[in-house]
This record gives structure tokens, C-alpha cells and sequence, in this order.
């Protein structure tokens, strides 16, 4: 019986053996084969880094103002007449735009002209009599303060009427009207906005760092996002010569003529200052850079030694130093140098000495001046 046991706990140890023998096997198969595996190449897309020559530029987002704009408003409380103009139309200085109800100062101007007109037979009979010496100069002097009042009361009156007349104070295009026939405007009430659309402003504003680089009389241009892709160039014509206490930045205007109504007043467009002699930089599309806190960087593709000796197309991050923006480009002032093949798409799946495989039968947007499409 002791024999039998003994046999029965010989084979099962044996049994135990051999299992982990055989799963030990098969773990220093895994090992090997997992050290052995290559991951497959990313699929990417590059660009060979070119030099290329960028202007120094200050960019910054403006405002549109209009050199003359208001808003029209009663000056005088009264029942709208007759409107002569249409929403969005030219008008020209002088023009009447709106008229009030002037019935009752018209009445009491006849009245008053009447009452000038007999002071005025008055005073005229006076200056005769008193040149006789047949009245006193008191009476000549009453009659000659009656004229001079009644005269006033008539300018007094035409003046009522006049302001009862709103007119363009100037040439330009009038918005969207207020008023109506028939509605009865108190005082400061609001009738249409009034624009003149050339010349405008453009008023924007740059750090402090960059305000001593601008100058009066620079050239400066502005695009808005208005579909056209239009940009229009003008002038500066003003730098604030105080800086704002909050964010140490100073006002800037230029103005701009000739428009062709590209920029209405309130608008935000893009202004761009051009500084100087032209820089050279590198223009990549920003999709090739990875943004990071630690640092920005790119991958750059090259040749690289696998572990088995063997060469193989790979990535390098290398980390960059960045200039400005345009449009689609990013303009790297260090870390790439021409000829390098620098990947612009699907940076965020790579790491150092992946390998990748280049296709580049769809490439990134990489346009200084890139323009909106229609989806």
C-alpha cells in the first residue's frame, strides 16, 4: 500500500514537472517573440523644410470706426410728416431726412412777421420824425427796441421750424430708419444711424515691445472676414502717446481710403504692419508642430539603425523655437534646417525612432493666405 502511494506521488510530481517545463517553454517563447516584435510604421505625411524669406510684421485684431458717424436724433418733440430717405441709401449733406409737423409755428411766424412788419413801418416813421426833430430820441429808441424784438421773435420762430427739419449733417449712408409716418418724437428720440463709409478708421492696439517699431505714415493692411478675401491698405495716422495702465498696450489708428465698402464701421479685421527688410525662417504647416508645456517640436524623418543592425525609415523629435503665424504656416526660427524631411501630419501618434511610412498623396493645408471653402 506504502509502495503504491510513493508510485502515485512519484508520478504526479513528474506529471507537475513536465507541465512547468512545458509552460516555461512557452513564457521564454513569449519573451523572445515580444522582444523580437517591431511595431508596424505609421503612416504619415512630410515636407522638405525650405528657407524662405518673411517680412517682420506686427499682427493684431482692429475695429472699424467711422471717420463721421451718428446717430440722428429729434431735437425737438413733435408728429413725423414726411421721411425722404430710404434705409441704406447714400444721402448728401444738407439733405432733409425727416420732417416734423411745423403747423402751428408756421402759424405764429405770420403772426410774428405781421407784428415785424408793423414795427418796422413804426421805426421807419420814427427815423423820419426824429431826423425833423419833431419826436423825443426816447420815443425814437422805444420804437426802434419794438423792431429789433419783433424781428427776433421771427429768426426765434424760422429757428424752431428749422430744428423741426432734420437734415444729413454730412454726406454718407444712412441705416436702417426708426420712424415711422404718423409717430410722435420727444426729444434725444432716435431717427437712423449715419455713416460715412470713406474714408474710415482702423484703431487696434500692440504691446508695448512693438509700439516703438511703428511710425506715422507706415503702410498697413486689413482683411475681414467678410467672404471676399479682399484687403485693403491704408495708413497710420495716430499713436496714442500713453500707454493703457491695464494691459500696457498702445492705441493705434490708420486710416484707410478708397474701401469700396469692404470695412464698415464696428467690424474686427486683421491688421498686419510691415517693419522691415524681409527674414529668413523656415514655413512649416502648423499641423507638423506638436504643442507641448514642456516645449514645441517636430519629427523629423531620417535614416535610423534598428536594434538588429538593420536600417530603417524613422522619426527624430526634435524641439523648435517659433516666430510668427501666416495663414496656414508656422515660421520656425530654430531646430530645422533646409533639406530636412519634417512629418506635417500625425505627430500625435509618433515618439522618437518609430518607423513610418511616407504618403504623401494628401497633404495638409499650407497656404500663407489660405482661403475659406464652401462646405
Amino acid at each position: 500500500m506504502r509502495k503504491r502511494m510513493l508510485i502515485m506521488l512519484a508520478v504526479v510530481i513528474a506529471v507537475i514537472a513536465i507541465l512547468g517545463f512545458v509552460k516555461f517553454q512557452q513564457i521564454q517563447g513569449y519573451i523572445a517573440s515580444s522582444k523580437s516584435f517591431k511595431a508596424p510604421p505609421e503612416t504619415v505625411t512630410t515636407v522638405v523644410a525650405r528657407s524662405q524669406g518673411w517680412e517682420t510684421t506686427v499682427q493684431a485684431t482692429g475695429t472699424v470706426a467711422a471717420v463721421q458717424g451718428v446717430t440722428l436724433s429729434a431735437d425737438l418733440p413733435g408728429v413725423v410728416t414726411q421721411i425722404s430717405f430710404e434705409s441704406g441709401r447714400e444721402v448728401h449733406e444738407g439733405q432733409v431726412l425727416v420732417q416734423l409737423d411745423t403747423r402751428q409755428e408756421k402759424a405764429q411766424l405770420e403772426s410774428a412777421q405781421a407784428q415785424r412788419d408793423l414795427a418796422k413801418t413804426s421805426k421807419d416813421r420814427s427815423d423820419e420824425l426824429y431826423k425833423q426833430q419833431a419826436i423825443a430820441k426816447s420815443e425814437y429808441d422805444q420804437a426802434d427796441a419794438t423792431f429789433r424784438q419783433a424781428d427776433a421773435n421771427v429768426k426765434e420762430i424760422e429757428a424752431t421750424i428749422e430744428r423741426k427739419t432734420i437734415r444729413a449733417p454730412f454726406s454718407g449712408v444712412a441705416g436702417i430708419r426708426e420712424v415711422n409716418v404718423g409717430q410722435y418724437l420727444r426729444s434725444g428720440d432716435p431717427v437712423v444711424p449715419l455713416q460715412a463709409i470713406d474714408p474710415v478708421f482702423v484703431n487696434f492696439s500692440v504691446p508695448q515691445q512693438q509700439a516703438g517699431l511703428l511710425r506715422v505714415g507706415q503702410e498697413v493692411s486689413a482683411a475681414a472676414d467678410t467672404g471676399s478675401h479682399a484687403t485693403v491698405t491704408g495708413r497710420v495716422t495716430a499713436i496714442n502717446p500713453v500707454a493703457d495702465d491695464a494691459t500696457r498696450n498702445v492705441q493705434v489708428q490708420a486710416t484707410f481710403r478708397g474701401t469700396h465698402g469692404l470695412l464698415r464701421s464696428g467690424m474686427y479685421v486683421t491688421v498686419q504692419v510691415a517693419l522691415g527688410a524681409a527674414k529668413p525662417v523656415i514655413a512649416l504647416p502648423a499641423s507638423a508642430i506638436n504643442f507641448a508645456p514642456y516645449g514645441n517640436s517636430v519629427f523629423i524623418v531620417e535614416d535610423i539603425k534598428g536594434p538588429d543592425g538593420k536600417p530603417y525609415r524613422g522619426v527624430r523629435q526634435q524641439f523648435v523655437r517659433l516666430g510668427s503665424t501666416r495663414g496656414d504656416q508656422v515660421a520656425v526660427i530654430d531646430g530645422v534646417t533646409p533639406g530636412q524631411e519634417v512629418v506635417t501630419s500625425g505627430v500625435f501618434k509618433l515618439r522618437t525612432g518609430a518607423s513610418v511610412v511616407v504618403d504623401n498623396k494628401v497633404q495638409p493645408s499650407n497656404s500663407p493666405a489660405p482661403k475659406t471653402q464652401d462646405s
